[in-house]
């Protein structure tokens, strides 16, 4: 224990007065940092702001994790949330206090079983990464628990129809939150092969969909978590000790698919934060992935090349912040449907999210599996681009030279950070093979496993490509842009 440390009290809730507990109106899977810190901290919102009164149950999904430490704080921690907005710095702190209970399923079965037959219960929220929403065909009604998260659900859901007798207006509004599109309908379906597996009955059948909600999510917040490399400095702004500290960006969004009965359950429109429910989530899902995630994917191979690091050293770069901002702006915006207000505001919150100098994001550890990221967040931008103006955008274009030149795999005699399949990395090593460069570019561009088509069928973009990966070679990233740009 750190010397900031030891002569402090213990965080719970008898040395800090917060022994009232709210009832649990949430079973919330998942105890990490993201949840804490956005879930946590949006219904903390929520009670302050429309009294809603909402205790958190924590449900540990996995055999290891954070429940015994977050017992031993009677559910507290402290959240940091440090950022930009609108160019000035921003630095919160608050104590989360909402967490009523947190229970390992694996320590204490019924303990878990318990908090369906809770009167108040009314939500279901997860965050049990991408890989938790599967079926997991060796799971039985009888384990305890069952190892996947849509099965330990199915129980929990299963016991509160028995100890409810099937009563309506106990169903619960189900809301997940991994990072996978369409996931409510996902978990939804996952459940209903467990009640069909399990031999559950019709009547819960029905139950499960008639007096139950499912609805899909999309969550943005940049949470590093707990700040080990700079604890001293964060213990010194408390008068407790906190393990459970936990750090985020000051951004936070979160669009929720639902109508005008989700709305009245969550009033979250009497807060501050920036949580949309909306009848169509797809757009803001978008708009997402091809402003925020795109630009990450585009910068990342030319900014390495160019020398920079990181996304803030490139977005605060005179020449590389400039290409990253005129391929947002000028050719990705240009591509989406959404009020472009609207569009040109999110982005420039995207930007300075990319310049927050609380969080240190390293252009390599974004590089992984660059070629599937390329399809899909920015690829597409790409080919509507030219659908639209009939020609071929420049940044993009030159982006994806770039993507192509980084499998290359060196640069200036040093190791490149491609990090993807090794049949992704073999192909390009074979591509590279070649002297010429539109030969290289033409069988790059070839392989529809990757792109979804034969791209050389775009009118120029073979030859776009090829030119940009000459100036590349011959005159680096700056030079060379300057060059191709005159061209394309």
């Amino acid at each position: 224990m750190s010397v900031i440390q030891e002569n402090k009290i213990s965080l719970n809730r008898a040395n800090l007065k917060q022994e009232t507990k709210a009832p649990i109106k949430i079973v919330q899977f998942g105890e990490g940092n993201f949840l804490r810190a956005f879930i946590g901290y949006a219904f903390q919102e929520l009670n302050k702001a429309a009294n809603f009164n909402a205790g958190i149950a924590v449900v540990q999904p996995i055999d290891k994790g954070l429940v015994k430490m977050l017992n031993d704080q009677d559910g507290l921690y402290t959240l940091f949330m440090k950022g930009v907005k609108k160019g000035k710095e921003i630095q919160e702190m608050e104590l989360i206090t909402n967490v009523v209970k947190a229970v390992d399923p694996y320590a204490n079965f019924n303990d878990y079983l318990s908090l369906a037959k809770e009167p108040s219960l009314e939500f279901v929220i997860s965050n049990t990464t991408e890989a938790g929403i599967a079926y997991v065909g060796s799971d039985t009604p009888q384990m305890q628990p069952p190892s996947s998260f849509p099965a330990k659900l199915t129980v929990l859901l299963y016991e509160r129809f028995k100890h409810f007798n099937a009563d309506k207006t106990k169903g619960l509004t189900i809301i997940p939150c991994e990072l996978i599109n369409h996931n409510s309908e996902t978990l939804r379906d996952i459940i209903l092969k467990y009640v069909s597996d399990w031999n559950l009955g019709d009547a819960f059948k029905t139950w499960l969909l008639e007096s139950n909600a499912f609805h899909s999510t999309l969550v943005d917040r940049i949470v590093p978590g707990y700040p080990k490399d700079e604890i001293e400095a964060y213990n010194a702004q408390l008068e407790y000790k906190d393990n459970l500290i936990v750090a985020a960006e000051a951004f936070l969004l979160w669009v929720i698919e639902g109508g005008n009965d989700l709305k009245a359950k969550l009033p979250f429109h009497k807060t501050n934060l920036d949580v949309k429910i909306v009848a169509n989530m797809q757009p803001y899902r978008t708009r997402k992935v091809r402003i925020l995630n795109g630009a990450h994917t585009a910068m990342v191979p030319f900014s390495l090349l160019y020398g920079n690091k990181t996304v803030k050293q490139t977005v605060d770069n005179a020449f590389t912040g400039k290409f990253i901002n005129e391929a947002v702006f000028n050719e990705i915006i240009d591509t989406l449907e959404m009020d472009k207000n609207e569009l040109n505001s999110f982005a420039e919150e995207v930007f300075d999210r990319f310049r927050n100098p609380f969080i240190i994001h390293n252009l390599s550890s974004i590089a992984l599996n660059s070629i599937s990221k390329f399809t899909v967040r920015v690829l597409p931008s790409l080919l509507e681009y030219v659908k639209i103006h009939k020609k071929l955008p420049t940044n993009l274009t030159f982006a994806f030279a770039a993507l192509i030149r980084f499998y290359q795999g060196t640069w200036n005699n040093e190791s490149l950070p491609v990090q993807d399949s090794d049949e992704i990395v073999a192909t390009f090593a074979k591509i590279w093979e070649s002297n010429d460069y539109s030969e290289i570019a033409k069988n790059a561009l070839s392989i529809e496993d990757y792109w979804g088509e034969d791209l050389n069928k775009i009118e120029n973009l073979t030859q776009a490509v090829a030119l940009a990966l000459k100036e590349i070679d011959v005159n680096g990233i700056e030079a060379g842009y300057a060059n191709y740009s005159k061209t394309f």
